[in-house]
């Protein structure tokens, strides 16, 4: 069995009171800035903005994810300062752009994904 799913019956409170200690000792703008890139990177994929291009793409997987991106920066961008928050909203846009360049029938301006939150995004 692997590592990473214990054994039906398996004690993991040891494994969890050790998570739980490292995310104690992580400052929350890491946390936010973490999440957001992850989030940038699996809208990338489903984008098909990767070296496998099509091969994963997903507009509407694309959209819940850049939408809830724009949500996440807009909701912490007074907290995790300019410093961390201007390339988080730089490579915003660039997926909203890549977005609307990527759909069929482009969203009218102001109606795509995370525009709820920036506003029209205009390339």
């Amino acid at each position: 069995m692997s590592d990473a799913i214990p054994a039906p019956g398996e004690d993991t409170s040891a494994d969890f009171d050790a998570m739980t200690r490292d995310i104690a000792e992580v400052p929350a703008v890491e946390v936010i800035v973490t999440v957001a890139v992850n989030l940038m990177s699996a809208a990338a994929v489903k984008l098909g903005l990767t070296e496998e291009g099509d091969a994963h793409k997903d507009l509407d997987e694309a959209r819940k994810l850049v939408h809830a991106l724009a949500g996440l920066l807009d909701a912490s961008t007074t907290e995790i300062s300019s410093f961390h928050a201007a390339p988080l909203k730089d490579g915003l846009k660039s997926l909203q752009l890549a977005f609307r360049e990527a759909s069929l029938v482009p969203d009218e301006r102001g109606q795509g994904p995370g525009e709820k939150y920036t506003g029209p995004v205009f390339g």
